[in-house]
């Protein structure tokens, strides 16, 4: 999953993005409430972990407008614990969640994965492909029955590939929406990740899923 977090404590920031980063989640982060409202209206985001207090923007001005623009985007808002009147008006105004700090990375996490798993319905819990299967709320794969242990980087670049099967992503967009940074075109991390994902995925199976666009990228085979 792609998290935006907009919090302007950088500290409170940073330990948000390595807890959620360790747990295979990729993450952008903005620290002013303007930055932050551009970044969730041109940038797709599968749940945001929004601050009631910022600069610029607040918090319940940024969860007001996407409301208004009819954004079905999850949002957590993470309040001070004196702020009770602004934690019920975001619940009114259509917060999925909320936590006070201090809080727990892991509970951030539990409620993140609710949150996500309630917008996008049971049904869009398990990709499947062929004879592969993936359960992205216990992060379980199995190809013809076998159990294939992921690492949560290779999770999240089978899950990118999965979710558009037969569309080629460029190596551009996939270390985009897996390390969540500029491309470098002199290294090689992608296709490194690629033959990894292949040895445990389509070494022991006769159908091979995960293909090689020459000169473009990659992409996972359509279902037939």
């Amino acid at each position: 999953m792609k998290i935006l977090v907009i919090e302007d404590e950088k500290k409170i920031a940073s330990f948000i993005r390595k807890g959620l980063e360790a747990q295979g989640f990729v993450v952008d982060v903005s620290h002013h409430g303007d930055e932050g409202f551009t970044l969730l209206t041109t940038r797709p985001y599968d749940a945001v972990v929004l601050d009631i207090m910022l600069p610029g923007r607040d918090g319940l001005s940024i969860l007001r407008s996407i409301r208004e623009r009819k954004m079905p985007l999850p949002v957590v808002l993470l309040s001070a614990r004196g702020e009770l009147n602004e934690r019920i008006e975001g619940l009114n105004l259509g917060a999925d969640d909320y936590l006070t700090k201090p809080f727990f990375i892991e509970e951030l996490i539990a409620r993140l994965h609710v949150v996500t798993r309630r917008a996008a319905g049971a049904g869009q819990s398990i990709l499947a492909i062929a004879d592969l299967t993936i359960n992205l709320l216990t992060r379980e794969v199995t190809r013809g029955g076998r159990h294939i242990e992921l690492t949560a980087r290779e999770f999240s670049l089978l899950e990118l590939l999965a979710r558009s099967p037969g569309r080629v992503l460029t190596r551009a967009q996939i270390c985009e929406q897996v390390w969540s940074y500029d491309f470098d075109p002199g290294t090689n991390l992608v296709d490194v990740y690629i033959q990894r994902l292949r040895k445990k995925v389509d070494a022991e199976a006769p159908e091979k899923l995960i293909e090689t666009i020459r000169g473009v990228g990659y992409r996972m085979k359509q279902d037939s």
